[in-house]
């Protein structure tokens, strides 16, 4: 138990008890006097929002840390709170109660009367079901009480300990984009594949649910924080639980698996992505935030925290938020920062408990500047990053792009000299023509975090099979996954070799429900003049092969690992399931749609890139209706594929909920490899021979 806890004064039944008694009084019609209200209690959990004991939606680890929280409502306009204290399992905790009005800084709906109390970093060290309580104080002295319930994960002694563990995150990768970059990459023969990708090597594979706390439908912020916090999150939210405040960071905090393992173990972190490095996922590993828009505050909590997170390792795009907000191209401001007050015990607390930097609103600060001065080195494009030498660099940076880096298949035309954009190649219309690969900023990243005796975490993130699937842009998210399908095989080897690390490949969810629906029954040439008459008795009733019109799409593959062409006669088909208003012709498109987050895309030549899916490829003149609204495909609630290899592997078999991921990687680390219950033991290792 935690030392914050004191003996009780009042046991658990007698709160419950209360609470029963205040729910009835409250709720008899023509009541004379109205008790105060606990209207949220954080952790989330069904005993306090449905009075039942499960499903337990709160869980941490023996020792992890987070923060209890409650939002009390006086009866009226002339009451205030006066105090607040919490309990779990009946036994008071001993730590500073901050008590937060709402005079200004709440959610509208939250009176302006109202309080929010909070505990910074508590922690159980029991494993099992455990009860927390609040109890306020009314200023005529009437109380309130509350509960609800979480659980603390139980971890068992078991073999081997795996000393670094690889999180490969295909953003918005179905099982239906592992297949087409399967067709694509191995191709088929009489029903067989005829070469594997390196995922499908991996000798585990199991099925995650990615539900989030508040919608079956996740964005990447909750997505890939369940996986490293074990706990739920909102949408647009990130190592936090939900609250009543304005403040993007000063919500409830869950502590990482990085943070965790770095704080007991010495691990440090690296973060690897192809989008810009203050998106959702690189950020939900390292960054506590209710706003994954929150640009500025999230690429400073990097730093300013990485003694948390032990953070060694940062690559790619988003070069933007470094820069002083004087320089072009900077993003960095003030509304997207943040500043914890010392006068105010609700964010000192904080500060105090959490041992994070205060944050400052620094606009023109150069944080390019300040992580080299922090020892990290630097790589602004391929070339840098292939100098660098990792035996002699403990600490990286690598910043491609002002924001999201090109996607595979420009990078792919810009080393092949194709230029499809509109001064040449697309990667030099954007300004970075030397950007890196996926896999090898992986190789990278693995060669510096290998120099640390204590292990590490490194989390790989393949971000435009995503970003492409919302566009609906099939050869470019198609690409992509053949991309991240390389930093897979970078790992895998990595793996091999060591035998000390656990690996697993997943998504946050899936994007765009895509499916793959069949063939084209036609050359490439003969398309392109259906495209040119259009419609689509044209462009649908005689390209589109289903069943066994669609045959064996063979694609040829480059000396680098991608197709030659992605225009080839008798093509892939794709569709999408979860799709906006949009053009087909079924061709690759010469450029990608433009990006909002680049911040010259008003500008030319980005300018001149077509706008959304509704105003591309409309020389067929054959238009699909969507089936959501909007410009882009969403997310789905469709379930994804994990695949594990290493120590600790068949942990991962079945159906898991994405913060179960969490428990068992924690497991493997912390206590030993254990087998889930109808395994037996010889399949411990699940790093085949090679």
């Amino acid at each position: 138990m935690s030392q914050d806890l004191q003996h009780p004064n009042n046991t658990t039944t007698t709160l419950s008890r209360r609470l029963a008694a205040c729910v009835l009084a409250c709720a008899a019609a023509g009541a004379s006097i109205a008790a105060p209200t606990v209207s949220r209690l954080t952790p989330p959990s069904e005993l306090f929002t449905s009075g039942q004991s499960a499903p337990v939606i709160a869980r941490f680890l023996p020792g992890q840390r987070f923060d209890l929280q409650a939002t009390l409502r006086p009866e009226d306009a002339t009451k205030s709170i006066s105090a607040a204290r919490f309990a779990i399992d009946g036994k008071a905790i001993n730590a500073t109660v901050a008590l937060r009005d709402c005079a200004s800084g709440c959610l509208a709906a939250v009176p302006k009367n109202a309080s929010i109390a909070t505990v910074r970093a508590v922690s159980v060290a029991k494993p099992g079901l455990h009860t927390f309580s609040v109890s306020a104080t009314q200023s005529d002295g009437q109380v309130v009480s509350a509960s609800g319930n979480f659980e603390v994960v139980e971890l068992v002694a078991g073999g081997q300990k795996v000393k670094n563990i690889v999180i490969l995150l295909g953003d918005g990768m179905g099982a239906a984009q592992r297949t087409a970059a399967r067709i694509v990459a191995g191709g088929y023969a009489q029903g067989k594949s005829i070469a594997p990708l390196a995922m499908d090597t991996f000798p585990v594979t199991g099925l995650v649910k990615t539900a989030s706390l508040n919608s079956i439908v996740t964005d990447s912020a909750p997505g890939m924080s369940g996986y490293v916090s074990g706990n739920k999150n909102n949408n647009n939210e990130q190592g936090v639980f939900p609250d009543d405040t304005l403040d993007a960071f000063d919500n409830p905090r869950i502590e990482y698996l990085s943070e965790y393992l770095h704080r007991t173990q010495g691990k440090a972190l690296g973060l690897v992505t192809t989008s810009d490095v203050f998106d959702a996922t690189p950020a939900a590993n390292a960054v506590h935030t209710s706003n994954r828009g929150a640009g500025t505050g999230i690429v400073d909590q990097y730093l300013d925290d990485r003694g948390l997170t032990g953070l060694s390792v940062l690559m790619g795009g988003g070069r933007k938020w470094f820069l002083p907000s004087t320089t072009p191209g900077s993003a960095r401001g003030d509304r997207s920062d943040y500043a914890f007050s010392a006068d105010q015990a609700h964010t000192a607390e904080i500060v105090r408990r959490w041992g994070v930097a205060p944050g400052k609103l620094d606009k023109d600060r150069d944080l390019l500047a300040d992580f080299q001065a922090s020892g990290f080195r630097y790589a602004a494009d391929k070339d840098a990053l292939d100098a660098i030498d990792p035996r002699k660099t403990d600490r990286l940076l690598g910043l491609f792009a002002h924001s999201n880096m090109n996607v595979a298949l420009d990078k792919i035309d810009g080393r092949r000299g194709k230029a499809r954009g509109v001064t040449g190649r697309v990667v030099d219309d954007y300004g970075f023509p030397d950007q890196p690969m996926l896999d090898e900023m992986t190789a990278k990243a693995l060669a510096v975090l290998e120099r640390n005796r204590s292990g590490f975490v490194l989390m790989v993130e393949g971000a435009s099979i995503d970003k492409q699937a919302h566009n609906m842009d099939t050869e470019r998210w198609l690409l992509d996954t053949i991309e991240f399908d390389r930093a897979v095989k970078v790992v895998r080897d990595f793996a091999s070799r060591r035998g000390d690390t656990l690996v697993i490949i997943t998504a946050d969810h899936e994007c765009a429900g895509v499916a793959l629906i069949g063939g084209s029954r036609l050359s490439d040439a003969r398309l392109q003049e259906l495209v040119r008459e259009g419609g689509s008795e044209n462009l649908r009733d005689k390209v589109v092969g289903v069943y066994e019109q669609a045959g064996f799409p063979k694609y040829r593959m480059g000396g680098d690992g991608y197709p030659q062409t992605t225009d080839i006669d008798f093509r892939l088909l794709v569709g999408y399931g979860a799709n906006s208003d949009r053009f087909e012709d079924w061709r690759t498109n010469d450029r990608p749609l433009q990006d909002a987050q680049q911040p010259f895309v008003r500008s030319a030549p980005l300018s001149a890139y077509p706008a959304g899916p509704s105003t591309r490829d409309m020389l067929g003149s054959f238009q699909i209706t969507g089936q959501v609204p909007g410009d882009s495909a969403v997310h789905t609630a469709t379930d994804v594929p994990l695949s594990a290899y290493g120590p600790g592997a068949y942990a991962f078999t079945g159906v898991l909920d994405n913060t179960d991921v969490f428990f068992r990687l924690a497991q493997a680390a912390l206590k030993g490899v254990v087998l889930p219950p109808g395994l037996h033991s010889s399949a411990a290792a699940a790093s085949p021979k090679r």
